[in-house]
């Protein structure tokens, strides 16, 4: 990332810091597990300081841990209002607990329907889902700590101390704010734009048998990109002043994204003997394209190299920001590389790479006047400043734009997601209270745990089987950790209270890279847990790992004949939302280039990108190692790569189609929209197979795009100008990727007639 000139005057405090920012985009985990460990830890010096017995002690951990990851709000107006109303909340359950504990019969119906209340509270957001967690964990907290009602004046002060605690680090030691989120988001987004340029510039100069390497790296950074630019956009409303300014980062954002994603498809034509097709960039494990070859030596290919190392350094090192004239020449050159007469002499395939660079340096440009960072316009080249001068006309066009509204009819009923899964995870819970009653009379609320947590943000049977497989191993290794460590410490109730607060960090710190990882912290703090409150032995903990597959057991029984929502069902309904929201942004899209109504083009962009995350999430069983229909696995890998290459496709069109109102020299061309009504009448092909089995209609392969427009090719009539053919390319693509969906998805394709 920082090769090349300039390294050398990066200091390494810089690079570490980069490197970090990357890893942890917008330092939101690193947030996260700080906020409920200094939590957790504040709860202890206090409740330290007043002597409590150890059983108040884990009673405040568990306490102070809930009130704080459980609020998910990004405004803190309303995280304060859900604390609040999240106390009474805990002592409620807290009291139910204690007082039903002596009763068997009645306390295990209470908790049915406790976790009912608690699932079923999702449907009202992230307040409901945060209130009934608390609900639920507070409850599981007594059980775990035997509360009784003799001890519930104790318990609440208990309570009070770990809830004020928890605000207090929240609002005053962890101070986050939505602007601060989002400027660390920025700056990931800045960090891993650079990284990619990076990795583009080792598949430029990887060899032969480095190339597959280099080129998984390029996918990685490409996928990690786009990561960041979505948490962006979830985080847009809530950062920025007002909504015009929110829509020009987003448009920058997309400029950016986009400009980088086209940057390494050029960088791969340059190396291919023939033009790299979109899919290589998105389905892992791709072959590398046929004909791989170095680019032709010679100064161009010098000076490519050298462009690439200066674009990751203008992306890292602004102008103005010790970079001074040198930074200011540099992007001058890079930017001239959109005037066709600044290209070097070079072979075809390598001047279109020049010209990638040349737009990615516009919007790195772009970027920076939407975040309103300081420029230094001294020395601006006649390039720069007709960029500049583009820019200023774009962001007007932005700001002027009217949003749409889209309204859709939400299901009812049992049809709700939030009922179903409550129903589900209720007779899943009543399960496992009743095989955990037969494993232990005294813990079998671990196996209830296990199934209430295996539901947590999942829609189908198949991720359910795959999360609880993931949490059985995550605890298997975490038993083994904890058996270990509770030899090390032994009864010494600050060392591994001191060992608990790491675990609890490392577990929030993981919980969205690994939850298998998240598992193992869990067990091996509950370990160490059972040593504090003197229950500890191995026994303890091997029954935690039969009560931990119980749990999951039951969850997937409950999924699966309560309600089920297959995988293969919730992936095609997932299908049909991505597929229904790629004919809507293509539609809109050359609408818009054929001279057609101004639209949200980047919002629609960005919920088919939503949509296609979650897609991608729901596949994951289909796609997991452990299962065991390997054909089908790479099906639908190739499915998620080829409608990844769409929606690629699709935001370039959005992107070009949102340059037409601010640059008159870009002529609509109402020949688009016979080139795009093959594509979504194939669209809307695929969907009726997906969602009428008896369907009879075949997707069409035809000519191509181009030759939809007219005479190409034809002596005399000219070629149409460099907007076009970029538009006809993703165009092209795009259809070509269509039909490719059709042949796994069992759609017949009919060929044209001659």
């Amino acid at each position: 990332m920082y090769g090349g000139v300039g390294a050398a005057q990066v200091p390494v405090w810089v690079r570490l810091r980069d490197r970090v920012t990357a890893f942890d985009p917008g330092l939101l985990r690193l947030a996260a597990g700080s906020r409920t460990a200094g939590a957790l830890a504040l709860t202890l010096a206090v409740l330290g300081v007043l002597r409590v017995p150890v059983t108040h002690l884990v009673a405040g951990a568990l306490s102070s841990m809930v009130a704080t990851f459980a609020i998910r709000e990004k405004q803190r107006r309303r995280q304060a209002v859900t604390l609040a109303l999240g106390f009474p909340v805990a002592l409620v359950s807290l009291s139910l607990g204690a007082l039903l504990n002596p009763y068997v019969v009645a306390g295990d119906v209470f908790f049915v329907v406790l976790i009912f209340c608690a699932v079923y509270s999702r449907r009202f957001g992230d307040r409901g889902n945060a209130l009934g967690l608390i609900g639920f964990q507070v409850y599981f907290m007594s059980l775990f700590v035997g509360a009784t009602a003799s001890a519930l004046p104790g318990l609440y002060g208990v309570v009070a101390i770990a809830f004020a605690c928890s605000a207090l680090v929240r609002f005053v030691i962890v101070y986050e704010t939505p602007a601060g989120v989002l400027q660390r988001l920025r700056e990931a987004f800045r960090v891993r734009l650079a990284q990619l340029a990076g990795a583009q510039l080792e598949l430029l100069d990887a060899g032969p048998d480095e190339v597959e390497k280099v080129l998984e790296a390029v996918r990685e950074g490409t996928a990690r990109l786009h990561e960041t630019a979505m948490m962006i956009q979830s985080r847009l409303e809530e950062g920025t002043s007002d909504e015009a300014v929110a829509r020009l980062v987003q448009r920058r954002i997309a400029d950016a994204e986009l400009a980088a994603e086209r940057l390494g498809l050029l960088v791969l034509n340059a190396r291919s003997a023939e033009r790299a097709d979109t899919l290589t960039l998105h389905l892992p494990g791709a072959p590398v394209p046929s004909g791989v070859r170095l680019p032709v030596r010679g100064d161009a290919t010098e000076t490519l190299r050298r462009d690439l190392r200066a674009l990751a350094m203008l992306v890292l090192r602004p102008v103005g920001e010790g970079g001074g004239t040198a930074m200011s020449h540099v992007r001058n050159r890079l930017l001239g590389y959109l005037d066709e007469e600044n290209l070097p002499p070079a072979p075809p395939a390598v001047q279109d790479v020049f010209r990638g660079i040349g737009e990615a340096a516009r919007a790195v440009l772009g970027l920076r006047t939407a975040l309103d960072e300081p420029q230094d316009e001294s020395d601006d080249a006649p390039a720069t400043v007709r960029s500049r001068e583009e820019l200023d006309a774009e962001n007007a066009a932005i700001a002027g734009a009217e949003e749409a509204e889209r309204e859709g009819q939400a299901p009812t009923g049992l049809e709700r997601p939030t009922t179903r899964a409550a129903v589900q995870v209720s007779v899943g819970s009543a399960l496992a209270i009743a095989g955990g009653e037969l494993l232990s009379s005294q813990r079998w609320y671990w196996a209830v745990l296990t199934c209430w947590i295996v539901f947590i943000n999942t829609s189908s049977t198949g991720e359910i089987l795959v999360k609880g497989y993931r949490r059985l191993v995550g605890t298997v290794l975490g038993v083994v950790a904890g058996i270990v460590l509770a030899g090390l410490v032994g009864p010494h109730t600050w060392p591994a209270l001191g060992l608990v607060l790491v675990f609890v960090f490392l577990m929030f710190y993981t919980a969205p890279l690994s939850y298998t990882l998240m598992s193992f912290f869990v067990t091996a703090a509950l370990g160490l847990l059972y040593t504090l409150l003197h229950t500890y032995s191995a026994a303890v903990l091997v029954l935690r790992v039969q009560e931990t597959a119980l749990g999951a057991a039951c969850g997937i029984v409950a999924a699966a004949l309560v309600l089920p929502v297959h995988t293969d069902r919730r992936t095609d309904e997932l299908l049909v939302t991505v597929l229904e929201r790629l004919a809507d942004v293509a539609h809109a899209a050359v609408e818009q280039l054929s001279g057609g109504p101004v639209a949200d083009l980047l919002d629609r962009a960005r919920d088919l990108d939503k949509a296609l995350g979650d897609l991608r999430g729901a596949a994951q069983p289909l796609t997991h190692p452990i299962t065991p229909m390997r054909a089908r696995r790479s099906t639908v890998q190739y499915l998620v790569a080829l409608l990844e290459t769409c929606a690629y496709h699709a935001r370039s069109l959005a992107a070009t189609a949102e340059l037409l109102p601010a640059h008159p020299s870009i002529a609509a061309d109402p020949r688009l929209r016979r080139a795009c009504a093959r594509i979504t009448r194939n669209i809307a092909t695929i969907s009726a197979h997906l969602t009428d089995e008896h369907a009879t209609a075949e997707v069409e392969r035809g000519p191509s795009i181009a030759s939809l427009l007219g005479s190409e090719g034809t002596p005399g009539v000219p070629r149409y100008g460099r907007v076009t053919d970029r538009v006809l390319r993703h165009l092209q693509r795009l259809d070509e990727a269509v039909v490719g969906l059709a042949r796994p998805l069992g759609v017949q394709v009919s060929e044209p007639a001659r």
